[in-house]
């Protein structure tokens, strides 16, 4: 029995439950109830219903929409070169080869590595995925007289391989997105307390589409020998650099305390992930001692014919070619969108942009306005960002016409007023939002 002034109520056991929640079971509520609402509308956890995907339009629920959702930002997937790698692949080795690389690897993981290492001009080593990469990296890298930075926006893989070493007592701590004057002050305040500091960041972050202050980095790395950077470049990784090696590498040299993981399943067209080393020695460790080498499952045939064809083609000129093609896409959606007075936030030179909306209940408005008038994109929610930051994440890749650009921004343009007027909200509640 529990009394509120006057009145006396019997609550339920699911009711007394729910006044006793712990934040991380609120947390999974909030998650629970943002997903069920998207699903519910019909923008997410769709089931796309094509029997042959043409790189630019997918079909939901019966009707054909231009897809803004996918991070195959070279449109690769459809080129028959890696098509053809992936039919010899699978035609002499089968559909997959069981074991644990502790055991044994099938031939083409030799190829395969050798080709990436010919592109990253580094040791590399090959991991089934960039989560089991990190999963495998992070607890070999960093020591236990160690102490580990975070980028409060580093992908949510990273964090979950940063929580491996927190368990054994290792220091961890988030800091503000990209401050690098609050970076150094931790620098300062922890270098007589650790043997190493480790910051881990994005190359590309996936929300914003916005970059790692590299400069500002590198500054760091020359001024502490004991500052280490890891950076996820999953999303840099073949529309930017030389041989696509991304877009760390197409800003500033290899560092010698610089740990690198590349993605392959965005623009690459394949999957796994690439991790990129100083030298042979720590890759051998990160080899024999990282977890997911020893216990996981390995790249399968298939996708190991698709990385050694994707590889190839990303060490000849043509890359180039894909390369300058997105570019122009980038260049125009941002002149476009400025057009518009489109509220762009964290606007770089990325194929990832990120219109905000402010209030979730715009967002829905928005994506269920937009598919309506034909356009598939993706809808940026908490958790993926704070709760009255959602906004409309839209990347971009060679598939889209520079037309499909235009109309997309346009019918944006057009129904946010709706979208806002039916939520009580207004651009002056989004510029307060994102602080614009």
């Amino acid at each position: 029995m529990v009394k509120f002034g006057k009145r006396t109520h019997n609550l339920t056991m699911s009711q007394t439950t729910t006044l006793t929640k712990t934040r991380h079971e609120q947390v999974l509520d909030t998650i629970d109830e943002v997903t069920r609402i998207s699903s519910n509308l019909g923008i997410a956890q769709l089931q796309i219903e094509d029997e042959d995907i043409n790189g630019r339009t997918i079909r939901v629920k019966g009707k054909e929409v231009v897809n803004f959702g996918s991070c195959s930002y070279l449109g690769l997937e459809k080129h028959p070169a890696i098509i053809e790698g992936v039919v010899q692949a699978v035609t002499k080795y089968g559909s997959q080869f069981s074991s644990s690389r502790a055991y044994a690897s099938v031939t083409l993981y030799t190829e395969a590595e050798r080709l990436l290492e010919a592109m990253f001009e580094r040791p590399i080593l090959l991991a089934p995925t960039v989560t089991l990469g990190h999963l495998s990296n992070i607890p070999v890298l960093v020591g236990d007289r160690d102490c580990v930075i975070l980028d409060l926006q580093v992908h949510s893989c990273v964090q979950t391989a940063a929580q491996l070493i927190k368990a054994r007592g290792i220091h961890v701590e988030l800091i503000r997105h990209n401050r690098m004057d609050i970076l150094e002050e931790r620098i300062n305040e922890l270098k007589d307390k650790y043997e190493k500091i480790w910051y881990m960041a994005d190359g590309v972050y996936s929300m914003y589409g916005d970059f790692l202050p590299l400069n500002e980095l590198y500054q760091l790395l020359d001024t502490y020998e004991q500052f280490h950077l890891y950076v996820d470049d999953a999303h840099g990784t073949g529309w930017a650099g030389k041989n696509g090696s991304g877009y760390v590498l197409s800003q500033k040299p290899f560092h010698e305390r610089l740990y690198l993981v590349a993605g392959l399943a965005k623009s690459f067209a394949a999957c796994g992930g690439v991790l990129v080393f100083p030298n042979e020695q720590i890759k051998r460790r990160v080899r024999n001692c990282g977890g997911t080498f020893i216990f996981s499952g390995p790249i399968q045939p298939p996708m190991l014919g698709a990385i050694i064809a994707s590889a190839k083609l990303h060490l000849t000129p043509e890359i180039k070619t894909h390369q300058a093609e997105l570019q122009k896409r980038i260049d125009y959606f941002v002149e476009t969108c400025k057009s518009f007075k489109l509220p762009l936030i964290g606007e770089s030179n990325s194929p990832i942009f990120f219109i905000g909306v402010g209030k979730p209940g715009v967002g829905y408005n928005m994506v269920t306005r937009i598919m309506n008038k034909g356009f598939y994109i993706n809808l940026s929610v908490f958790p993926s960002v704070p709760y009255k930051n959602t906004g409309l994440r839209v990347p971009l890749t060679t598939g889209h016409t520079f037309e499909d650009i235009y109309n997309l921004l346009s019918v944006i343009a057009e129904q946010l007023p709706f979208a806002l007027k039916d939520n009580n909200s207004s651009m002056e509640e989004i510029n307060r939002a994102f602080k614009i």
